[in-house]
């Protein structure tokens, strides 16, 4: 079955990446105010016993300054002894994840990227995809993967290609809207509601299923060719994905061998953000997503 994509000649995505304003990692230093020299009359009235007393607090002062650090430095060698570090400080970058300890990323930092969204782990109803990054057309992506998929837009024009976003976050609502479609569609030819909703998942997933309401999947399709069929992996846009797609942390999610483990049919326009480390994984060795985690 085919499905219609087209969409409107519009302008090329915004290449300004999302960054944090300059800061400066230290408290800027405040210069002290000079002081005017006395005069000779009124250093003769300070001629008093309170010098040699400010000396004197000075140099206590000093001590203990001094032995302050050493204990300090003290205390952090035996935090180094035990393997024990002070929190890594990292740029404020939107959407960046503190790291914790040794340069390690809190759990929910190594996960994001691998969430899995199918029948079988649907969304919370309440879920929100923390921050987007808003593209032209209305289309928005999840902002820590937007980096890399406008690198992968970018690099597949330079090849003197039309690559083309169809389809990328969409609303829970958006979701039931396009699946409750479907279902009509289906209608015709099944003998349930029941199963036309089971026709229709396979090609529209039902409403909390979908990656896209992650915000970490786009569609994307040649300009030259915007139907939603098997046709659509001829195109040289498909091609050159599908090879380089990896490299900026996509997988083809859908692949047509693995729909019994998806339980979505081939799709050969819908690419996931995963991080680059398990796309390269992926596709490497013909995975999809479900066997990945799996395995892990």
């Amino acid at each position: 079955m085919t499905h219609s994509c087209i969409v409107h000649d519009f302008p090329l995505p915004d290449r300004a990446y999302y960054a944090a304003d300059p800061m400066q990692w230290d408290e800027p230093s405040v210069s002290k105010p000079r002081r005017l020299a006395p005069s000779r009359a009124r250093r003769r009235k300070q001629r008093s016993p309170l010098p040699l007393l400010a000396l004197t607090g000075l140099m206590l002062f000093a001590a203990g300054f001094l032995l302050g650090r050493a204990e300090a430095a003290g205390t952090r060698a035996v935090q180094a002894a035990a393997g024990v570090g002070e929190p890594v400080r990292i740029l404020a970058v939107p959407g960046a994840v503190r790291s914790e300890g040794e340069g390690r990323d809190s759990a929910a930092g190594e996960n994001w990227a691998l969430l899995l969204v199918n029948k079988d782990h649907p969304l919370p109803e309440d879920f929100q995809v923390p921050a987007f990054t808003q593209l032209v057309n209305g289309h928005s992506i999840d902002k820590r993967a937007y980096p890399d998929l406008q690198r992968m837009m970018d690099d597949c024009r330079a090849a003197g290609l039309e690559p083309t976003i169809c389809s990328s976050y969409r609303t829970r609502e958006k979701q039931e809207e396009l699946f409750e479609r479907k279902v009509q569609s289906c209608l015709s030819t099944a003998a349930s509601r029941e199963e036309a909703e089971e026709q229709a998942a396979v090609w529209v997933a039902r409403p909390g299923t979908s990656e896209h309401q992650a915000g970490l999947a786009v569609d994307i399709v040649d300009k030259s060719y915007q139907s939603l069929d098997d046709g659509q992996e001829e195109t040289a846009v498909q091609r050159w994905l599908m090879e380089h797609c990896a490299e900026y942390g996509f997988i083809l999610r859908y692949p047509t061998e693995k729909s019994e483990i998806t339980g979505v049919g081939y799709e050969p326009w819908h690419y996931r953000y995963v991080g680059e480390e398990a796309a390269g994984e992926i596709m490497s060795r013909g995975l999809c997503l479900e066997e990945y985690l799996e395995a892990c």
